[in-house]
């Protein structure tokens, strides 16, 4: 597909709008007029990507009404990408428009508006309380499909070889001792919670270290390492 196998059917939905529609007007794909109302200006590629959009981004240089112009994608694709797209251009105060070509039809997913971004106080606290519950930097950033060492986990390190530390069997050992001598406060909790399946209940605040448990401390013993120096 061309970008140029976009214009007819974006041509036509704007001329069904009331616009007066001329094509490669100076930099614009797409230069629209109605009236008095403000000039419209469309971009065209033939994948949603960084270039179309640096190229609307720059038409909002020259006027506000500016719209992003992609063929309509495979269901999967579109699916899988959607919510950020959409997110990204109502951020930039950017129009979406979807073109099918087969049917020569158009449709507008998003009309370009100014946009202030809410922030989400609950979220952005939820992170901070993270970064200062982390010791130390355990993650390289940009890896994937590694276990991410949280502060929850680490804790979690912490109590699993506490138990490991009083004996063979790795337990018994009362939840209470075990949040004195790590100073992990919320101990019982997340023995209880066993999220890691780490930890063996064995009655009422006492626990044990399975075997997952006991080689999650044998794969851990660098990052234990670091949390004993903090």
């Amino acid at each position: 597909m061309r970008e140029a196998d976009l214009y007819p059917a974006l041509k036509a939905y704007l001329q069904g709008q009331g616009y007066e529609v001329k094509a490669e007007v100076g930099a614009c794909d797409i230069l629209a007029r109605r009236g008095d109302d403000p000039p419209l200006v469309v971009e065209m590629k033939t994948t949603f990507s960084l270039a179309l959009v640096m190229q609307g981004v720059a038409r909002q240089g020259l006027f506000d009404t500016v719209y992003l112009a992609v063929p309509v994608s495979p269901a999967r694709g579109w699916a899988l990408r959607y919510r950020d797209i959409t997110a990204l251009c109502r951020r930039l105060g950017l129009g979406l428009l979807a073109v099918d070509v087969a049917q020569a039809a158009v449709t507008a997913h998003l009309d370009p508006a100014p946009c202030t971004p809410r922030k989400s106080a609950p979220k952005a606290a939820r992170l901070l309380r993270e970064f200062d519950r982390r010791v130390g930097d355990p993650n390289t950033a940009g890896t994937t499909r590694t276990p991410r060492m949280t502060a929850y986990r680490q804790d979690a390190l912490r109590c699993a070889a506490e138990l490991a530390r009083s004996g063979p069997a790795g337990g018994p050992v009362r939840a209470m001792l075990v949040a004195r001598a790590t100073g992990v406060a919320r101990a019982a909790s997340l023995m209880r919670a066993d999220h890691y399946g780490w930890f063996d209940r064995l009655g009422t605040g006492i626990y044990a270290l399975t075997p997952r448990g006991a080689a999650a401390v044998a794969e851990n013993h660098a990052a234990l390492a670091a949390l004993r120096a903090a």
